[in-house]
């Protein structure tokens, strides 16, 4: 029974490093293209009629 509750814990933690991994990547991308996809979006809305 202990082995199963530790296992589950640790299907968890993995699942929460991969999520903060996700963030992090996200994270770092709008910071690297986020002042780019902001030009691009407001070329985009100004050219609407």
């Amino acid at each position: 029974m202990r082995r199963l509750i530790r296992e589950r814990g640790q299907g968890l933690v993995e699942y929460g490093l991969i999520l903060l991994l996700i963030a992090l990547v996200v994270l770092v991308a709008l910071t690297v293209f986020g002042r780019s996809v902001s030009v691009l979006y407001s070329r985009i809305v100004s050219g609407w009629p």
